[in-house]
């Protein structure tokens, strides 16, 4: 059968294709701002009939209806990275967190650690040969999918075409419904004058011709701002936004001394505004990939003067970095982070950036602290620290003794915080 022929027999309505997903099952639901908005409300109208069907992803932003306490009974979550809209639900016991590597993920769904038995997932329409793409979420939803016994796809006019590996076949789709309706948008985050310093800090860091990892948020846009001076810059990232539209259409984002996939912004997702939306599709300079391949260490180091930019919640003075929960309150997730370090680590002139204001609660409390909340998460252990950037100055860490990292720190701590900090040093004679 040729594909036309298939892609007409597996359209449906989204309450038809949702009557195949059954209680007591395991679905994968595409993720950030790649979610079939559709299925997941059409699914949720089911909830009266269904009951403990988990519903994994690394997040999503948009949605989450199925995370009402309305549906406990009906739907309970697996995060793999807490998003905004599910930490109540995680917090409350309706949903569970998974710590896990960003680079780790997929390999649950592909080794049958989770097995799945529907992936819900957005694409665009099929192409002349009958490919659609995964669009702006790839990183963990294609390999879920590809080991998912049903997929059922919204296929939106809307979601950009991106290239890399980042296809599936429409003979691979089991259940197809036609959407149209514009993808999430991201708010840009506003930038403070504390993260601005930061960012500067981090930007006089970087080197003309580095590969540059960057997440979403204040102070990765505050580096980006402060990257008009470099030459050559490349990226490899788990995710990007925005920011890098100016720093390609300046000629500094240009990719053409990378060392792996020379001319070639590389990710796992992305997400922001309808803007770079249109930017990434069917732009040959934009791969997408699982994250995988993406976050590998090993992929990561390949790149020369590779710069992991990671942010915190808090660190302690040995370099215990955490960045996941605030306390024992599970917050967000491990995602990258340390994927990247270690791959910076092992970069030919790479560095690897942890990057936090040094405040917090309207500067009431340190984020540099003598010990961790109890109950709070170590991301990045204090053996694989480098770099610690306030907005009081850096704070290199490698190869420096417990008391001359005590020390570092204290420098870039928040001067109202230093004193008791210091004391706490002489109190355990280091």
């Amino acid at each position: 059968m040729d594909w036309q022929r298939r892609y007409k027999r597996l359209l449906t309505t989204p309450e038809e294709a949702v009557k195949t997903i059954k209680s007591n099952s395991r679905i994968y639901l595409g993720g950030g701002t790649g979610i079939p908005l559709v299925l997941e409300r059409a699914m949720v109208a089911r909830a009266d009939e269904l009951e403990n069907v988990e519903v994994d992803h690394v997040a999503t932003f948009a949605g989450g209806e199925y995370l009402d306490p309305a549906y406990s009974k009906s739907f309970r979550h697996r995060a793999l990275f807490i998003g905004p809209n599910a930490r109540a639900a995680v917090n409350e016991g309706r949903a569970d967190y998974v710590p896990i590597f960003l680079s780790n993920a997929p390999g649950l769904y592909k080794d049958g650690v989770l097995p799945l038995d529907t992936a819900l997932i957005q694409v665009s329409p099929p192409d002349d040969h009958g490919y659609c793409s995964f669009g702006v979420e790839v990183g963990v939803t294609k390999p879920a999918a590809e080991s998912a016994r049903l997929i059922i796809a919204e296929f939106n006019p809307n979601m950009p075409r991106v290239l890399g590996d980042s296809f599936i076949h429409v003979s691979r789709i089991d259940i197809g419904v036609e959407v149209d309706y514009p993808l999430p948008e991201l708010t840009p985050a506003t930038i403070t004058p504390d993260q601005e310093k930061i960012g500067e800090f981090i930007a006089e860091m970087i080197p003309d011709e580095a590969t540059l990892q960057l997440g979403i948020g204040a102070i990765p846009n505050a580096v980006l701002r402060h990257l008009d001076s470099k030459k050559d810059l490349g990226i490899h990232s788990e995710l990007f936004s925005d920011g890098v539209i100016h720093l390609v259409e300046k000629g500094i984002v240009n990719n053409s001394k990378k060392t792996l996939h020379p001319g070639k912004i590389i990710g796992g997702f992305l997400f922001g505004s309808q803007k770079l939306y249109d930017f990434v599709h069917d732009n040959a300079m934009i791969e997408l990939h699982p994250t995988d391949y993406v976050n590998d260490p090993f992929i990561i180091s390949r790149n020369r003067r590779m710069h992991a930019i990671n942010s915190a919640i808090e660190i302690d003075l040995t370099g215990q970095v955490c960045a996941d929960s605030i306390g024992n309150y599970l917050y967000s997730g491990i995602g990258g982070q340390v994927d990247f370090i270690r791959g910076a680590h092992h970069s030919e002139g790479g560095k690897a950036i942890i990057a936090l204001p040094s405040t917090a609660q309207g500067g009431s409390s340190s984020r540099i602290v003598a010990n961790l909340k109890a109950g709070a998460g170590v991301v990045t252990s204090r053996g694989d620290v480098d770099v610690v950037v306030t907005e009081f100055g850096v704070a290199s860490l490698r190869g420096k003794s417990v008391c001359e990292r005590a020390k570092a720190l204290i420098s870039i701590t928040h001067p109202d915080f230093r004193k008791e900090l210091e004391d706490f040093v002489k109190q355990q004679r280091w």
